[in-house]
């Protein structure tokens, strides 16, 4: 079966330079939705909050003040030509649920994804996404099943407590680690969390970041099937860190056996 209808026309997920880790300003990435056709492009920049980590890769709150500034300026400029939406990336910090619900009032959101990018470990917070060695040292420490276990009832927890519009690139946890594999356990994890995202009407990503790094997106087709039987909406997005991103792997989403 092929992947049920699924809107290419939207880029639901692409930050800039402004994450510390991308590069490109807004506009530049406007202009290449323009460019590749798209009808409506998503910023969803980070927001992370209490996290002691070695570099920060997301978002101060004057960083956000600029961010929705200039979003809307962009939304005006660009009206004629492509929607623009405001959004943020949430990574979940069960420590800090209450801080970011009052972010998440702060502004008017288009658009929210929901992701869990750090697992406090004894001595930092270790970035569950990152090929870093420091990170996969510390959590392969842990054990690669214990992480992804952690991952993965965390993630059923932030789905409850934070209100969002998608789930991020849902198995890209321990993506650059060796021994990445993912059990029957960890499948019914996986199941547990889709039946939740129904109740809670939240979509599931299909990144389509991950073609360039494992061939396929994030999350992958076994997981993407089980969505579908479960009717969980599924809606794109690049995760783009450079313009050129901007809708990259989309014309390969319809084609895809399910």
């Amino acid at each position: 079966m092929l992947l049920p209808s699924i809107d290419i026309t939207t880029d639901h997920h692409v930050h800039t330079r402004l994450c510390n880790h991308a590069v490109g300003e807004m506009e530049e990435y406007v202009k290449a939705a323009v460019e590749k056709g798209l009808r409506k492009i998503v910023f969803l920049e980070h927001f992370e909050i209490g996290i002691n980590y070695f570099e920060s890769t997301w978002l101060t709150r004057d960083d956000f003040l600029f961010y929705q500034e200039e979003g809307q300026y962009l939304q005006e400029k660009y009206r004629k030509d492509i929607e623009v939406g405001i959004g943020a990336e949430v990574g979940y910090n069960p420590d800090h649920v209450d801080e970011t619900l009052a972010f998440l009032q702060t502004f008017d959101w288009d658009w929210i994804g929901l992701s869990y990018h750090f697992l406090k470990t004894d001595g930092f917070y270790a970035n569950l996404v990152s090929k870093r060695q420091i990170n996969l040292e510390a959590l392969g420490a842990i054990g690669v099943d214990q992480v992804i276990t952690m991952y993965l009832q965390a993630l059923l927890q932030a789905v409850d407590q934070i209100p969002a519009n998608m789930l991020c690139h849902l198995d890209a946890v321990l993506r650059y680690h060796p021994k990445i594999h993912f059990s029957s356990q960890h499948y019914a994890l996986f199941r547990e969390l889709l039946e939740k995202m129904v109740k809670k009407r939240l979509a599931l990503e299909v990144n389509t970041s991950g073609f360039p790094m494992r061939g396929e997106q994030f999350p992958t087709l076994s997981i993407l099937k089980e969505a579908v039987s479960l009717g969980v909406s599924l809606v794109p997005g690049s995760d783009a860190h450079r313009p050129v991103d901007v809708g990259r792997h989309f014309d390969q989403l319809p084609s895809l056996v399910v």
